[in-house]
């Protein structure tokens, strides 16, 4: 924590409380939101010549990628699973390779990537809540692949 900023303790607080009471939803909005963010950092760092801040990070968006990979259910997300696990290894393959070359055209490429997922599951995440406002009476349930 940083004494010299007050509200340090009350923001990272209020971070805390967001996760713990967050839809498995918005956590995966927020975990997308945070590889991006990771790697904006990233690209930062390199504009800097900071390779370890360069590096720290892209690892730190290689790990959300990794989560994303173990968490699909292959066997009941079928076609759709598997293919997104195949796309989540390809971004993960591609940022292994912008960290050891250095190459931000890399880093660019999986943002938009990223950046166009997050956004397909902001709208799938709207369509299930649509459907489930549409039929009160049955139990809830969470997007799932």
């Amino acid at each position: 924590m940083n004494a010299a900023n007050p509200y340090a303790r009350q923001a990272e607080t209020y971070k805390k409380n967001q996760i713990e009471t967050a839809t498995p939803e918005e956590i995966l909005i927020m975990l997308y939101e945070g590889a991006i963010r990771f790697l904006l950092v990233a690209k930062k760092a390199d504009e800097e010549k900071n390779l370890e801040k360069y590096s720290k990070n892209i690892i730190k968006a290689q790990h959300i990628i990794q989560e994303f990979m173990n968490s699909l259910d292959l066997e009941i997300g079928g076609e759709m699973a598997v293919n997104l696990y195949r796309l989540y290894d390809y971004l993960h393959y591609r940022l292994v390779q912008g960290n050891i070359k250095r190459d931000i055209a890399m880093l660019d490429e999986v943002i938009d990537h990223l950046r166009k997922l997050k956004g397909t599951w902001e709208e799938a995440i709207v369509i299930a809540k649509r459907q489930r406002e549409a039929l009160p009476d049955e139990p809830e349930t969470t997007v799932q692949v």
